[in-house]
């Protein structure tokens, strides 16, 4: 079985919430619920969090994790995980976890994982769910997707896709990534694309250069923590509903 590393960059700084990786949270920092969760995955053979803040990196060090300091010019989680690749030679795969994520299943981390090892022709990954409220899908801070006929990505937009004439499902993307390690190294090579820069939105650079990006759908997912007010409600969900008592299932 080929080797898979789970890597969550992590920065100190945000616009909207300064520290929050070691925002306390639920008994502990953020970051320490998402490193937890991705310990439960069974196909990861290590979890490493990718950071340039000596702060997170004491932290994470205290908690028992393992930690890879990295440049801090870099302006994206991933040009930060593609650092860490370029160290491990003999690790083939590579799962971008997103630091904010208290909530990540780990089966759906297992679940790409699988595909990728099962299947060589993916390069790259992600996942998606139906959004519970379609208002929802009218925020630009909600990203959505449109998928073919063999659930690869066909679009990433911040506007709602597809436009519907009539009532439409629409799916959120969730922020976790896949990828073989020659697809990041070449991935980080690339100039950000025109629909990159237009969106705000990474992975329509790996689109614009003729990527397939495979995509999971799920029934649900779990939300992410931008603000103190979310960081509240994520708190008070994993007070009266502890992660392992909500697991997620998988659409065909």
């Amino acid at each position: 079985m080929t080797k898979t590393a789970g890597i969550i960059p992590a920065r100190w700084g945000s616009t909207r919430f300064p520290g929050k990786p070691l925002h306390w949270i639920a008994g502990k920092p953020l970051l320490q619920h998402v490193w937890d969760r991705c310990r439960r995955a069974k196909t990861l053979a290590s979890v490493i969090i990718a950071t340039d803040d000596m702060r997170i990196a004491e932290a994470a060090f205290d908690w028992g994790a393992e930690v890879s300091l990295t440049s801090s010019k870099h302006t994206s989680g991933t040009d930060r995980i593609a650092e860490v690749a370029k160290k491990l030679r003999d690790v083939p795969h590579f799962i971008n976890i997103q630091g904010d994520e208290p909530l990540i299943d780990p089966k759906l981390i297992d679940r790409l994982v699988r595909q990728m090892q099962r299947d060589p022709q993916i390069e790259m990954i992600t996942a998606v769910h139906p959004f519970e409220n379609a208002a929802d899908a009218q925020s630009p801070h909600q990203v959505k997707t449109v998928l073919d006929r063999r659930n690869c990505a066909l679009y990433f937009s911040r506007s709602p896709i597809p436009f519907a004439r009539e009532r439409a499902a629409y799916f959120r993307h969730q922020g976790i990534y896949g990828y073989r390690r020659e697809l990041l190294l070449r991935f980080v090579r690339w100039r950000p694309s025109p629909l990159e820069k237009a969106e705000g939105l990474e992975q329509l650079r790996a689109l614009q250069n003729g990527v397939k990006i495979h995509v999971v759908v799920t029934k649900g997912g779990s939300p992410g923590v931008d603000t103190p007010a979310e960081a509240r409600a994520i708190e008070r969900l994993l007070l009266v509903a502890p992660p392992a008592a909500r697991p997620i299932d998988f659409l065909p």
